[in-house]
């Protein structure tokens, strides 16, 4: 079993930035892909970055990209997102997922080791 902790949500004026964490413990691979998902109230979980085991490949959501910056510490077992110039509309809870495959993928259901997410609130 793998779990998945995240941490650096908070509240957030537009504009700002905030860094979010995932700690990952238990049967960890360096080699697997991660990803970040959010799911706004009343909205399905969407995409939002998924980075290759060895940070090489990267993949951004069209909403995100040149805002955000995902990478990872594998000698940490911990991924980053790096969220700037914070819009209102990023507003959501966000989740870390983990891959058996160390191919990227945009999909929810390609995952499947979750956590539990962290509020994102950025207030206009």
């Amino acid at each position: 079993q793998v779990q998945l902790v995240e941490s650096g949500g908070g509240l957030v004026q537009a504009g700002g930035s905030l860094r979010l964490s995932c700690s990952a413990s238990g049967r960890t691979s360096s080699s697997s892909a991660m990803g970040w998902f959010r799911q706004a109230p009343g909205k399905e979980r969407e995409f939002v970055a998924a980075v290759t085991w060895n940070g090489g490949g990267l993949y951004y959501a069209d909403s995100v990209k040149g805002r955000f910056t995902i990478s990872r510490d594998n000698a940490r077992n911990t991924v980053y997102l790096q969220m700037n110039s914070l819009k209102p509309e990023d507003t959501a809870v966000y989740y870390c997922a983990r891959r058996r495959s160390s191919v990227l993928a945009t999909t929810p259901g390609e995952y499947v080791y979750w956590g539990q997410g962290t509020q994102v609130t950025v207030s206009s």
